[in-house]
């Protein structure tokens, strides 16, 4: 199958076209692509894998229209960003966003991740704190609740056999690029609940995933996640994530999530020491971002805009 040719404009594959405005920053060392919209508190959105900054296509005007500055940042080696040989560790991830924060000339952020990015947004509230304003999180437990359900729990560990199967060298890359990236449709087709995913949109991402080096950037992080798990870099990080999140957070997933069950996530609000709220969307599976973007902005947006998120 050949992909039919972008309606991006001149952008390419990944500055498409729409009422947000694309540049890019320095921070942390690296170039990182943008796309934001509107003028008020910042909102800093991280995407997770196989996407980049696009899968907030709903969220960027829904928050503008909100009277906030959204911002969705491509992650380091992803989308518009620098494709850098190495850096790609959860703690140096994390710099990256709360430099992007910096940059933007901004005292904080309301973090918003899915997937990796929620796992990089609860890195960095952990990290730099004072840079962290609120923290929202999709469908991916805090990290140490991960470690624990990935090694600790079968029925997770099989759920997230992709993770496992990062490790082998330099196979993983070719399978995500053979075929014009049929592999991306399909692990979003599969990890997406009952709502048939936007197949213009998996076009989209198939295209993303086929610019060089794209692939093995985008399997890097999870490549450390595993493989640091016995390392004494691994273990300092864990040793680390035990400092407690003090700043409110909002946890969303999907009843239906196939990659990320449930049980894992649930729990993570041990891990906080501010107002916590968990959220379940009922019917949807690993993106309720993308599956149901009206019902998760407006249960953003309204926890945003709450003085007091712990009624």
């Amino acid at each position: 199958m050949t992909l039919p040719e972008s309606s991006s404009g001149n952008g390419g594959p990944v500055r498409l076209d729409g009422p947000w405005t694309h540049r890019d920053v320095a921070a942390n060392g690296a170039r990182f692509h943008i796309a934001e919209m509107g003028d008020g508190p910042l909102v800093l959105l991280l995407h997770g894998f196989p996407q980049f900054w696009w899968t907030w296509r709903h969220q960027l005007p829904a928050l503008a229209d909100a009277g906030f500055r959204a911002v969705a940042m491509d992650l380091r080696g992803v989308g518009g960003s620098d494709r850098t040989p190495r850096g790609y560790d959860p703690a140096n991830l994390a710099l990256d966003i709360t430099g992007v924060i910096r940059s933007l000339g901004e005292p904080d952020a309301a973090l918003v991740g899915h997937d990796l990015g929620g796992y990089l947004a609860w890195t960095a509230a952990v990290m730099r704190p004072k840079l962290v304003r609120r923290l929202a999180v999709s469908s991916m437990p805090h990290p140490r609740r991960w470690r624990s359900a990935m090694l600790s729990d079968f029925a997770q560990s099989r759920a997230g056999s992709h993770i496992w199967g990062f490790q082998r060298p330099w196979l993983p890359e070719r399978r995500l690029v053979a075929d014009d990236a049929a592999l991306v449709g399909d692990l979003i087709h599969e990890w997406s609940g009952p709502r048939p995913a936007d197949e213009d949109a998996v076009e989209v991402y198939r295209r993303a995933m086929l610019v060089p080096s794209t692939a093995h950037c985008s399997i890097e992080p999870y490549r450390w996640m595993v493989r640091s798990l016995a390392r004494p870099d691994g273990i300092q990080f864990n040793r680390r994530m035990k400092r407690p999140v003090r700043v409110p957070t909002l946890h969303l997933h999907g009843s239906l999530d196939p990659v990320m069950r449930t049980r894992s996530a649930a729990g993570s609000g041990e891990y906080v020491e501010a107002p916590y709220r968990w959220r379940l969307f009922d019917g949807l599976g690993h993106f309720p971002h993308e599956e149901d973007p009206a019902a998760f902005s407006t249960e953003l947006v309204n926890w945003l805009k709450d003085p007091e998120p712990d009624r």
